[in-house]
């Protein structure tokens, strides 16, 4: 079980690098005019979103073994996991909003300022700190 939980980490930190990098390309997209450029940083955004999804993937695989296989979070007094999965929930509507984001930049219908995307890159900080804090203290 061990090496399940570590893997799930690792995938996880290594997803939320994308999810935190992503927005910052996207600051970038929102800034510039110049198209070479607005080329690069687009190029760039998508290699991310995909490699991002691939990691995803087993964090979220391996994060249902451990509920699964293990049964940890199931029982009585375990209301953190399931806040928990609500959370994951979020941060995959995240992921699917980058997504939905890289594909207005592509078709060159941003309609946002820079300064919205500083905003919207905050916002997987929190859900990684809800996360962490449900799985750790387990308040509930």
């Amino acid at each position: 079980m061990l090496w399940v939980k570590a893997l799930h980490i690792v995938f996880v930190a290594s997803w939320f690098a994308g999810l935190f990098y992503l927005p910052r390309i996207f600051v970038n997209l929102a800034q510039d005019n110049d198209p070479a450029v607005t080329t690069r940083l687009l190029r760039m955004a998508r290699k991310l979103y995909r490699f991002m999804s691939i990691l995803a993937l087993p964090a979220l695989i391996l994060g249902l073994w451990l509920f699964l296989g293990y049964g940890i979070g199931k029982g009585p007094g375990n209301g953190w996991l399931h806040a928990k999965l609500g959370v994951v929930v979020l941060i995959i509507g995240y992921h699917h909003a980058c997504g939905v984001l890289l594909r207005k930049f592509e078709a060159g219908r941003n309609a946002r300022s820079h300064v919205f995307y500083r905003w919207f890159n905050e916002v997987p900080v929190l859900l990684l700190l809800a996360a962490v804090v449900l799985a750790v203290v387990k308040p509930f």
